[in-house]
C-alpha cells in the first residue's frame, strides 16, 4: 500500500508538472493514475461507485477498487483466441434486466477449427466478498464470422434504453465480406438482452441476410455508444491507411466499406472505393490520417459542463484522447485532440457517477480524468 501511495504521489507531481506546458484546454483537468502493469485493458466499466470491472486482452478479468488500487481477479472466463488483435475483448455491466438480475456482457474471439469469430456472451457477476468466479456463463451468440486471419474482430457492446444490446464486429480481414449479409462480418448486431432476435431487427425474414444484423458495411468498429438523451446510436471505426469513421448507426442501412472510404492501400497510394456512393452512409466525421479510435463514449457527467454531449474516443496510433462537438442535428463541429502529451495509446473510457473518466492504456496503466481544483 505504501508503495502504491509513493507511486501515486511521483506519477501525480510529473503529469502536474506536464500540465504546466499544455494548452488552455488541458489545464482545465487533473490527471490521476490508479493502476499499472495491468497489459493491454480492452474494456472497461462500473459495477458500483467503488469498482471498475476491466478486461485484459490476454484473457484476464478483473475489478479495480478506485479507493485502494487493489484489483480482484474474476475465474471463470473461458479460452479465447489471444493472439493477433482478438482476445477478451469488452465488458459492459447491466444493473439488472427484465429477472431483476445482474449480468457482466462480454465480447471475445472464440476460438474453433478455421480460426477464431468473435462472440457475445454474458454472466453472472458473484459476491466479490465470498467469490470471484463468474457463473451462469451464457455464450448468447457465437457469430458466423470466422476466418483464418487474425484481425478485426470489432468490437465494443452498448444498451440501449430499450432492452436490446448492440455489438460490431469488424471485416475479419476479408474486406469484401462487409457486403455479404449471409454471414456477420462487418455488421453491427441487435439482440434481445438474452440472446434472442428481436421479431423487428430490419432483416428478420430475408433470407440473403442474418436475422441479427442491424447494419452493415464496416470495417473494424471498435466504439460503441447509446446517447440516452438523443436516442442516437454512435459507432467509431479503423480505416486503413486514412479514413477512421465515426458512423450514426441506423437499422438496414449500410456503411459503404469497402466500396466507399476515405482511406488508402497500406502499400500505395491508390484509393479504396469511392468518397460517397448512393444507398450508402457518410460518416459523420472522418479522421484522416488515421487516429486509430480504440473506443467511444458520450460525456453526460456533470464534472465538465462544456463537454456535455461530446464524443470521445481513446486514440491508438496518434495517441491521445480525442473529443468532437456535435451540434443539435448530431453533426460534427469542432474537434479537441487532449492528454498528448501522455504520448500513450489510449484505449478503453469509463465514466463513474461524478462524471469523471477514467482512460486504460495499452502500457497497461488505468488513469483518471477529474476536474483541476
Amino acid at each position: 500500500m505504501l508503495i502504491l501511495k509513493q507511486l501515486r504521489a511521483i506519477t501525480r507531481f510529473v503529469m502536474v508538472f506536464t500540465m504546466m506546458g499544455l494548452s488552455h484546454a488541458e489545464t482545465r483537468f487533473q490527471i490521476e493514475p490508479l493502476a499499472q502493469n495491468l497489459g493491454v485493458v480492452w474494456g472497461m466499466d462500473f459495477i458500483s461507485p467503488t469498482q471498475l470491472v476491466f478486461t485484459q486482452r490476454s484473457g484476464e478479468a478483473g475489478v479495480l477498487d478506485i479507493q485502494t488500487g487493489s484489483v480482484s481477479w474474476l475465474q471463470g472466463i473461458p479460452k479465447v483466441a489471444a493472439s493477433g488483435q482478438g482476445g477478451l475483448l469488452d465488458v459492459k455491466f447491466l444493473a439488472q434486466d427484465n429477472a431483476n438480475q445482474a449480468w457482466l456482457y462480454f465480447t471475445y474471439s472464440s476460438p474453433d477449427e478455421f480460426g477464431a469469430r468473435t462472440a457475445l456472451a454474458r454472466a453472472q457477476l458473484p459476491d466479490l466478498t465470498r467469490s470471484r468466479t463468474l457463473h451462469n456463463w451464457q455464450d448468447l451468440l457465437i457469430t458466423q464470422s470466422d476466418t483464418a486471419s487474425g484481425q478485426h474482430f470489432g468490437s465494443r457492446i452498448a444498451f440501449d434504453d430499450q432492452g436490446y444490446v448492440f455489438f460490431g464486429i469488424g471485416d475479419r480481414g476479408e474486406r469484401q465480406q462487409s457486403q455479404n449479409n449471409q454471414n456477420h462480418i462487418g455488421t453491427i448486431i441487435r439482440l434481445h438482452l438474452d440472446g434472442r432476435v428481436p421479431k423487428d431487427n430490419p432483416f428478420v425474414g430475408d433470407s440473403q441476410a442474418r436475422d441479427e444484423i442491424w447494419s452493415y458495411g464496416h470495417r473494424n468498429p471498435q466504439g460503441m455508444a447509446f446517447d440516452v438523451a438523443t436516442g442516437r446510436l454512435w459507432s467509431n471505426e479503423h480505416g486503413p491507411r486514412g479514413g477512421d469513421e465515426i458512423n450514426l448507426i441506423k437499422p438496414a442501412q449500410n456503411y459503404g466499406w469497402p466500396l466507399v472510404s476515405l482511406g488508402k492501400e497500406y502499400w500505395g497510394d491508390r484509393a479504396i472505393g469511392v468518397h460517397s456512393k448512393p444507398g450508402m452512409v457518410d460518416a459523420v466525421k472522418v479522421f484522416t490520417p488515421s487516429i486509430a479510435p480504440g473506443s467511444l463514449i458520450v460525456y453526460r457527467g456533470d464534472a465538465f459542463p462544456d463537454w456535455q454531449g461530446s464524443l470521445f474516443s481513446g486514440a491508438l496510433a496518434l495517441r491521445h484522447l480525442n473529443r468532437v462537438t456535435l451540434n443539435a442535428q448530431g453533426e460534427a463541429i469542432a474537434e479537441e485532440r487532449l492528454l498528448t502529451d501522455l504520448n500513450q495509446r489510449i484505449r478503453a473510457l469509463a465514466v463513474d457517477d461524478q462524471g469523471w473518466i477514467y482512460i486504460s492504456t495499452d502500457s497497461g496503466q488505468i488513469l483518471r480524468l477529474r476536474p483541476k481544483h
